[in-house]
Formats: structure tokens, sequence, C-alpha cells
């Protein structure tokens, strides 16, 4: 299949679910488009170009240092990682998309290809009148962030203090792969425009009733927290470890009804979350934490102490 606006290759389409080989290919290309993303910033390192915030690299043009290529291996290093960024999330215009280039807020004009269905304050969702494919539009924010993570310190009841903060780029990226990885509804991330928003599509699902609690319907791959290590400002922080990276555990948050569909198979879906590496650094010497992950990892119902239930603490 091919997308109606970008024209390449597409699993995607309306309320399909795509099957086992289409997801393995999804969290490949979400694993490609953070390690481009990750030289680009490298590359753009060595020839002392800012790098925070991101959003000046995630929108630079194939030729973006193609004069200076030539004077120096490390420019034509970056040009190189500019180009193969490009490959895996492409420059498009909110053009190519239905919307109007002229209006000063694009977003909030009638579309004839596309209908809003929700949005918040991170990204518009819109409905493919063609096959009802869901777009969502990632728009940035001030200081040129995008989207949401969470930041931590060090807690007063809890060992961690974790609070959602302004995103970037890497972390709306990463928050994208990780639905995947939870089994939510399938995610592409089809392009970013010269403006900074990043354009990615998702299978349509049901919504379900605000307020309804889903506290014990979330993705079994998710580990809760003791209340001891971990107090967040979000719905059900809970610990997940992504497949193919089992030694990084990531903080998984903001887990309310709002943030769940149902899809054709009657199961309900993630569409949204936040989320975060979990910040080792922070807990280096907490030896009951690090004790309590090591354990955790290769066994979800781990206690937080060796040979003790944790009812019976």
């Amino acid at each position: 299949m091919q997308d109606p606006f970008t024209g390449l290759p597409t699993c995607l389409c309306g309320r399909r679910l795509p099957g086992a080989e289409e997801r393995r290919r999804l969290q490949h290309d979400h694993r490609r488009r953070l390690e481009a993303l990750a030289r680009v910033r490298a590359c753009a390192a060595e020839c002392c170009v800012a790098t925070d915030p991101d959003r000046d690299l995630v929108t630079l043009p194939e030729d973006a240092v193609a004069l200076l290529e030539l004077s120096d291996a490390r420019w034509a290093g970056l040009g190189s990682a500019i180009r193969a960024w490009r490959e895996v999330l492409p420059l498009r215009r909110i053009e190519d998309f239905g919307f109007s280039a002229a209006s000063e807020n694009p977003l909030e004009e009638p579309n004839a290809s596309l209908r809003r269905i929700g949005g918040g304050v991170e990204a518009w969702a819109f409905a493919s009148e063609s096959d009802a494919s869901v777009y969502k539009f990632y728009l940035p924010r001030e200081e040129k962030r995008i989207g949401s993570m969470f930041g931590f310190r060090r807690g007063d009841e809890a060992a961690l203090q974790a609070e959602a903060t302004l995103g970037d780029y890497q972390a709306l990226l990463e928050k994208l792969l990780l639905i995947d990885a939870l089994g939510g509804m399938a995610t592409e991330v089809i392009a970013v425009t010269p403006e900074g928003i990043v354009v990615a599509k998702q299978t349509l699902g049901e919504p379900l009733p605000q307020g309804d609690d889903v506290s014990g319907l979330l993705p079994p791959a998710l580990i809760e927290i003791p209340s001891r290590f971990l107090r967040a400002n979000r719905d059900h922080p809970r610990l997940f470890f992504a497949e193919g990276a089992s030694d990084q555990g990531w903080l998984v948050a903001d887990l309310h009804a709002r943030n769940f569909v149902r899809g054709i198979d009657g199961g309900l879906h993630v569409i949204d979350l936040v989320a975060a590496p979990w910040p080792r650094t922070h807990v280096a010497h907490d030896a009951l934490m690090n004790d309590w992950l090591e354990r955790v990892r290769i066994d979800p119902a781990a206690s937080v102490l060796r040979g003790s239930a944790d009812h019976e603490l």
C-alpha cells in the first residue's frame, strides 16, 4: 500500500490491524530512526553545531552542509548522517496533507482530506476521509520543545519523584516506539515539516468513555513500581523493558482511558503515553532499588526484598 499523502509504502489502513511481521518492521523502523538521529547529533557535535534542543537538527534538509562537506571529513560525515536521517524521516510540507500554508494556523482550517477527531496539548488528531486512518500532528511548543517526557529528582516520600516536562524530538520518537512495543495501536512516523511538526500515522480504534477505570487492563508487560521507589504526577506509572533492549528500563505513565482505544480485535490498545528512560544515574547508590531492578528484569513478579513477598512488608 502507498500512503495517500506521502506516496511512501505503508502497512496501515483504517481499522485494519497489521500482522506480526508488519509489527516487527514498524519496530525496526522506529529503532533505525532513533539510531539515525543519534548519528546526526554525534556528527553535529563533532562540527561544534549546537544540538540542544534538537529541533534544528531534525529539520535539516539533505543539502544543509553541502558547501562544507568538501572542506573537512567531519563535515562530510555530518552531510552523510543528514542524508541517512532524511531517508527515515522525510521532510514534507504541511500542504502535502491538505492544509493551507497561507494560514496562520493551518491545522485549524477546513481540510477536504482530513477530518479532525481530537487533540490535546501535544498533538492534533485527524481521520483520513479516504480510509479513516488516523494522522497525528505533533506541534513544537515553547523553546523548540515538542511532546512530553519525564524529568526526575530525588523525592521526599520516595527515592525518585517523576514529573512530566516539555520533551524533545528524541523523546517523542522513543514514545512512539514504546507504543508499538506495548502492543498499542500500530504507529508509523511518516514525516516532519520544515516547521518541526512531526506527523505520525496510526490505526483507527473506538475511544473509551472518559473516566473509565483501566487500572486492571494495562498491558501485561508493564511492571508495577513500589511506592518507596517512585512517585509520578501521571496516571499508573509502570516500569517497562522493551524487547530487544532488556537492559534499558522505561518509566511509562499517563495510562488513562483517553489514551486507550478498542481495536477491531476487541482488545484495548494504547495510543499515547508519557515516558522516559529509567534514570540509573539518579539512583546509582540505592542498593535496594538496583537489586530490585536487576531481579524484576528477569522476573516481573520479583518482590522488593529477596525472599519476602511485598504484602508481608
